[in-house]
């Protein structure tokens, strides 16, 4: 006969056991400190605000939603192992993280081996589908290839300055941007590219070059890929030697309002950002979540962006498909949302497609003195994002569907084969 203790302590195991099937784990997987952390505390901020909403709704499936948060302090190696915590020990049914595409290039390898689902929200180089990774920030043509476009049609650009971070995103970005401008007939004398590290301080020499390439009589524009807090310098040493928008504009892919918020941005007023959202955004939807972040935040002056929008559809997606699947089970919920689309912050519908990315409205914006955008340009409809570039070589016959029987995240049309787990 089992004693009262041993009773006792196997109702307790029971019951922790319950406890622990009491609520469905989100894990959030986002740099609190290091040289992100000035772009990636806010969707921290975020998705602990999205899940904070669903359990006001009551939750999913009958359960409470509970954040489980670490910080990776934008330590790429880090990435890889809070990721495997949150999915071994934390046992979370999904994540929602990453900035760098060095960050989740990191984690790749372990959503694959332990089959769990990562929501990564921002602009990134492309060249990858991943089964377990759902891409809800832009492709290169659902923001790189248009901002150029752009520039060349309606600014009238001939020269072009492709500035960047010294990672993957950039140089991959900038592997495509060349090629492009090269296929549409600019010379390669008028193309100069430069990258720095990460936390890059001393910017007087590189925009002294940046002038001095400008000064040989064509239009000149930067493409900038420059991410984290490095941006802040750049910035003000732009407005030191007097580069202005009018003479030499900027287009960057990683400033947002966040960014923003750290800079004078007087002198930076009519340079440009390329995202697929602002703040600026005059739609009804998009003024409920503004008021809801800032109600949640509690404080007025914080502003939202692209990639926490990237989150709100993101995580939404994940909602609707666990509730159609009737379970979080990664194949389950894999399965379930390929065609889901939930309501983005511009007014219109995102949809999940088969190659995991998202259609999205892609906006030209003009820095204004608060440090707000103003839309200059936007696409007519929604872009389908395009996972293999059109124009790199080794891309161009490569597609995406992860649904049966093609199940792949790299076939090639050319040969008719499936070249392995889509990721290069």
């Amino acid at each position: 006969m089992l004693s009262a203790g041993v009773l006792a302590a196997g109702m307790l195991a029971a019951g922790s056991s319950q406890a622990q099937e009491e609520t469905i784990k989100v894990g959030i997987l986002h740099s609190l400190s290091g040289t992100m952390a000035i772009s990636e505390t806010t969707l921290k901020d975020v998705m602990l605000m999205l899940i904070e909403e669903q359990n006001k709704k009551g939750g999913l499936l009958g359960k409470k939603l509970e954040a489980v948060v670490v910080d990776p302090a934008s330590d790429w190696p880090l990435f890889a192992e809070k990721a495997r915590e949150l999915i071994s020990v934390s046992d979370v049914s999904a994540v929602f993280g990453c900035w760098t595409s060095v960050s989740r290039k990191s984690v790749l390898p372990v959503f694959e081996e332990l089959n769990s689902l990562l929501f990564y929200p921002v602009q990134y180089e492309g060249e990858e589908s991943q089964r377990n990774v759902f891409y809800t920030g832009a492709a290169p043509n659902q923001q790189a290839v248009p901002a150029v476009d752009y520039l060349m049609n309606e600014e009238g650009v001939e020269r072009w300055v492709l500035a960047g971070t010294d990672y993957v995103y950039p140089r991959t970005t900038n592997k495509i941007l060349e090629a492009y401008l090269l296929a549409k007939g600019v010379a390669a004398e008028d193309i100069m590219i430069n990258y720095t590290p990460f936390g890059h301080s001393d910017w007087q020499t590189i925009v002294s070059d940046i002038k001095a390439f400008g000064a040989a009589g064509k239009k000149t524009a930067v493409v900038s890929t420059i991410n984290g807090d490095a941006n802040v310098p750049f910035y003000k040493e732009l407005a030191n030697q007097g580069v202005k928008a009018e003479d030499i504009p900027v287009v960057a892919f990683s400033v947002g309002e966040e960014e923003l918020a750290g800079l004078d941005t007087g002198p930076l007023v009519g340079h440009l950002a390329a995202w697929n959202y602002f703040q600026s955004v005059d739609t009804e939807v998009n003024a409920e979540f503004i008021s809801a972040w800032k109600t949640f935040i509690g404080d007025e002056k914080r502003v939202t962006n692209d990639p926490m929008e990237a989150h709100y559809i993101g995580f939404n997606m994940w909602v609707e498909a666990v509730e159609k699947a009737g379970s979080t089970d990664p194949d389950a919920v894999i399965d379930a949302i390929i065609g889901v689309s939930v309501p983005n912050l511009s007014g219109g519908y995102s949809t999940m497609m088969p190659n995991h990315h998202i259609t999205k409205p892609v906006l030209i914006g003009e820095i204004q003195d608060d440090g707000q955008f103003e839309t200059v340009w936007q696409t007519p409809g929604l872009v389908v994002g395009d996972e293999w570039s059109d124009y790199l070589p080794d891309s161009k016959d490569l597609i995406a569907d992860w649904r049966a029987p093609m199940s792949c995240g790299n076939f090639n049309v050319a040969t008719g084969k499936c070249g392995g787990k889509g990721v290069n």
